[in-house]
């Protein structure tokens, strides 16, 4: 006997089972966000986009915030963000910030706004998305490679460097993107890096007279 389901139309399709089911899962949840938003995203509509049923859904994800963060997950994770060696800490940072601006906006920064308050510890807080978000995306931490680079090269102070300080440059891109909801302008990329993170991290040089 054949292995086979019904889509909502009623035509027969191979049965999909593991990767392949959750890949499938994935991307009609990010269709249904994409065309309802989060407001109106519900894991029956989901069931119907991918064929199959709301308890195939439930045995994977408890509710539509956690579909959500995964669909979101799983849209970062084909769209990831590589920065190769370009000789120059700003050169490398700036076009890590342009990558990371063009995949997030605009609709999955829409969808994580709307996502705060469902997954939030506090009513408005963001960080249990980004915590979730992380945890799904499993992503190189580039700032931290780029910086070794930069310590390599002599740029980059060791000693200057916290886990609060590395993340300035993404915070303040992500609170740039949050107010405005579009791409960050090259103008506030290099005021970001230039007038704030280069100067906190160089290494500074002192001539002996």
């Amino acid at each position: 006997m054949s292995d086979i389901c019904k889509t909502p139309s009623g035509a027969l399709t191979q049965r999909r089972r593991g990767a392949a089911l959750n890949e499938a899962l994935l991307e009609a949840a990010w269709a249904e966000l994409e065309k309802h938003g989060y407001a109106s995203f519900t894991m029956e509509g989901v069931a119907q986009r991918a064929g199959t049923s709301r308890p195939v859904l439930s045995r994977r994800w408890v509710n539509r915030a956690e579909l959500a963060v995964a669909a979101i997950g799983h849209y970062f994770a084909l769209h990831p963000v590589d920065v190769p060696d370009l000789g120059s800490v700003r050169d490398e940072l700036a076009l890590l910030l342009r990558k990371w601006s063009q995949r997030a906006t605009p609709a999955p920064v829409r969808f994580m706004l709307d996502l705060r308050n469902d997954l939030a510890p506090i009513p408005g807080d963001l960080s249990g998305v980004r915590r979730n978000l992380a945890e799904q995306i499993g992503e190189t931490d580039m700032i931290g490679q780029i910086l070794r680079r930069g310590i390599v090269r002599g740029e980059v102070d060791a000693e200057k460097l916290s886990p609060r300080v590395m993340g300035v440059p993404l915070d303040l891109a992500r609170n740039e993107i949050f107010l405005t909801l579009a791409g960050l302008p090259d103008e506030v990329i290099y005021e970001i890096l230039d007038l704030v993170f280069l100067p906190l991290v160089r290494k500074n040089y002192c001539k002996q007279v």
